[in-house]
């Protein structure tokens, strides 16, 4: 079974998991967050991932799809070390920069795809997200009349 993780400073993961409720239905029970708080150290935060998976228990069958907020960040170094003493960095995909657009690919497709085409289709898409919106003035000709 697959799994997202959503990994970040500050509650940037649980918001986005709190948007993705409403959008993702009962995949949204896969979705999982790990936040490093302002205040805590990579050691709590590395305790808190340790209990993540602890709690969790999951089986030689599930794999993992990481959305992290910033590659090299803190939060995402940190869990990736606690991955790889526990022998699971073969089961995992990790990408950075995660946005909603990102986020909503992967948790709709956590049943139909593969981890390798999560991660492929959630980055075309946030790609495809990221644009200026352009706001043009409407063409009022007769608005000096409203004065």
């Amino acid at each position: 079974m697959k799994n997202l993780i959503l990994v970040s400073h500050g509650k940037f993961a649980e918001g986005l998991k709190t948007s993705l409720d409403m959008f993702a239905g009962d995949a949204i029970e896969r979705v999982h967050t790990l936040c490093l708080y302002n205040g805590e150290s990579a050691d709590d935060f590395k305790k808190k991932v340790n209990d993540f998976f602890e709690k969790h228990n999951f089986s030689s069958k599930d794999e993992f799809v990481i959305l992290a907020d910033i590659i090299g960040g803190s939060p995402l170094t940190t869990f990736l070390s606690v991955v790889s003493e526990r022998g699971l960095m073969s089961k995992g995909v990790v990408l950075g920069g995660m946005n909603f657009t990102m986020a909503l690919t992967a948790t709709v497709s956590l049943d139909t795809m593969s981890k390798e085409d999560i991660a492929k289709n959630a980055l075309d898409e946030a790609r495809q997200a990221l644009k200026q919106y352009e706001v043009t003035p409407e063409d009022n000709t007769d608005d000096d009349d409203d004065i």
